[in-house]
């Protein structure tokens, strides 16, 4: 496998001051837990399921429209799964992360593929990326895949986007969903956590963001920017909401293809730990 460039060197570590005291997260510190959290079981394949389908059968459909491979950006890659396998679909890719050892894991990944992958690699916070992508250069899909609510100032990323986006390009928009938060705890009985406002995870080890952005928030972000829906589906819409598990519980194959079945269908898509849109614009 070959890498058309690379950038090894991170501009920042550091996380970006705001006005709010809020700092855009980075997952250097805890790379190795986050991969074995995050995608070391069921859950993570779930994760995967969903987002190779929504992405996959639209990018082949745009790539074909266009008779040529897609220019592809993945902001705050994280461990890149979904940008490594397009790229291994012949299309051009460049991936960016704060974290340098979320990257470095990403690489690895890439170079257990036996193909010439075009990839380009950047560390750096995705606000330096303006100073290494050429002036006039645009993307066909770019990729936000758990960004939005590690982000000090969220909604100014869509300003990113529409620099960057072709005028004929889509967004991949993934985050996590405080409605599954506040559904979960109440299954649970959590209900001393639902009665404290001030409730804050301790996010040095924990996943669950402090900050995390209502679907609503984000469709009024996507509509003021004119982008238009043209797929939603919620990723784990029952997985994490059963604490027995009976019958196809047991079996990873049926609970994949019952929550690839529900993840687009209402009203049980809202109830995904994590909501996918993807818009055009």
């Amino acid at each position: 496998m070959t890498i058309k460039h690379q950038d090894s060197q991170p501009d920042s570590n550091l996380s970006i001051p705001a006005e709010n005291d809020r700092a855009d997260r980075s997952f250097d510190a805890i790379a190795d837990h986050f991969e074995k959290k995050v995608y070391g079981g069921l859950k993570g394949e779930i994760r995967l399921a969903v987002l190779r389908r929504d992405i996959f059968e639209y990018s082949s459909q745009m790539s074909e429209a266009l008779g040529r491979p897609l220019r592809i950006l993945d902001v705050g890659a994280g461990l890149a799964q979904i940008a490594i396998e397009l790229a291994a679909q012949s299309h051009s890719v460049v991936i960016n992360d704060i974290s340098a050892n979320m990257l470095e894991k990403a690489k690895a990944s890439a170079e257990k593929i036996d193909k010439n992958l075009d990839i380009t690699w950047y560390i750096c916070p995705y606000q330096a990326l303006e100073e290494k992508l050429a002036e006039t250069e645009k993307f066909d899909l770019i990729m936000s895949h758990a960004l939005l609510e590690w982000l000090a100032e969220p909604a100014a990323v869509m300003d990113f986007f529409d620099q960057y986006l072709t005028d004929d390009g889509a967004l991949s928009l993934c985050f996590y969903n405080p409605a599954s938060f506040d559904y979960r705890n109440l299954i649970m009985g959590n209900f001393n956590l639902l009665d404290n406002t001030d409730y804050k995870a301790d996010n040095k080890k924990s996943l669950t963001p402090n900050h995390p952005v209502a679907k609503e928030e984000v469709e009024s972000w996507l509509k003021a920017h004119d982008y238009q829906t043209v797929r939603s589906s919620g990723l784990r819409v029952f997985h994490d909401y059963a604490p027995l598990k009976r019958g196809g519980h047991n079996d990873p194959d049926a609970v994949i293809r019952m929550e690839l079945r529900y993840s687009q269908l209402e009203p049980y898509k809202w109830l995904g730990r994590y909501l996918h849109i993807l818009a055009k614009r």
